[in-house]
């Protein structure tokens, strides 16, 4: 073979390949992955991949996935989901409650596996958690119905407190059901519960100042994805400012929250992650079953407390799944 001709047989091969790759990516299928704040320890995407793993399905050997992060941003998310929508992608995973509303209302064609900290039949996702109906089924991560129960788990630990703050974020679609669960449970309590907002990381410095200068004495968080994103710097702030605080995420307690109590998220991701691939194989959403997320943990770091000069029970200490010491 004469050096130029084997020349012009390396650079087309050479070239070949790089295309080769991008024709057989192409003729992946496309799951688009959107969430209403920003990548980071929250959301879990790593125990999504996981489910689709189990499922059968690697990213970038099997599936390609699209992200789109609205990072707190609400008013992105009908664009975002509109974007995936003229994408065509295969499934769309809508990870929040924002998302998830937004996914609703942007396609009745492209199947939509959602999570939610909410109940989807009271938001209007699916018609009933057994026969959802329609192109929508999902996981509940049962975190608006343990919001109560995070006030209980606090007025334990502070049996002689009499103020509480709770803090949401107003656009959240779930704030208001929270609002109205923990004024319930705060007034079976006899106890003063006061509401207040943060949707930026200016606000929630201003908010933690503000409490401390109101003496509340003890602080409940939504279930905001914003507030999610947002777990370890809230730890760090409840902690600075002396103010006992419970939230849903481990992160929270490890970084200096006194207490987190929720279902476990990163589970509800990975059964996610199985449907997804599940409906990638040919299952419709209308048959798949909403799942509930059944594991509630508790996790209760005594070094907090011991900074804040808390005791905390010991048939409390005795129920965590987690203790920090």
């Amino acid at each position: 073979m004469r050096r130029g001709d084997f020349l012009t047989l390396a650079a087309v091969a050479t070239g070949s390949w790089p295309l080769a790759a991008r024709a057989q990516q192409a003729a992946l299928p496309v799951i688009g992955f959107v969430n209403s704040a920003s990548l980071g320890p929250y959301p879990p995407v790593s125990a999504f991949l996981n489910g689709l793993g189990e499922a059968g399905f690697i990213e970038g050997r099997d599936v390609v996935i699209e992200y789109r992060w609205a990072e707190g941003e609400y008013e992105r998310l009908p664009a975002l989901l509109a974007n995936l929508v003229q994408r065509e992608v295969s499934v769309s995973t809508a990870t929040s409650t924002p998302a998830a509303l937004a996914a609703k209302a942007a396609t009745t064609s492209i199947p939509v596996i959602f999570t939610t900290s909410g109940d989807p039949v009271g938001l209007g996702l699916v018609s009933g958690l057994n026969k959802p109906g329609g192109n929508l089924t999902g996981i509940t991560q049962v975190n608006v119905e343990v919001a109560p129960k995070r006030l209980e788990l606090m007025h334990e630990v502070l049996p002689t407190a009499t103020s509480f703050a709770l803090l949401v974020n107003p656009p959240d679609p779930l704030a208001e059901p929270v609002i109205q669960a923990l004024s319930v449970a705060s007034a079976s309590l006899e106890l003063k519960l006061n509401v207040v907002h943060a949707g930026n990381e200016r606000d929630l410095a201003t908010i933690f100042d503000s409490l401390v200068q109101l003496k509340t004495e003890a602080l409940a968080t939504g279930s905001d994805a914003f507030f999610s994103n947002r777990g370890e710097l809230l730890g760090r702030l409840a902690l600075r400012h002396r103010l006992p605080a419970i939230y849903r995420y481990p992160e929270f307690t490890a970084a200096g929250g006194l207490l987190s109590y929720s279902g476990n998220v990163a589970e509800s991701y990975r059964l996610a992650g199985i449907y997804a691939g599940r409906i990638l194989k040919g299952e419709k959403p209308a048959n798949l079953a909403v799942q509930e997320v059944t594991k509630v943990e508790l996790i209760i770091n005594l070094k907090t407390a011991k900074v804040l000069g808390i005791t905390v029970p010991l048939p409390l200490s005795g129920r965590a799944d987690e203790v920090i010491e």
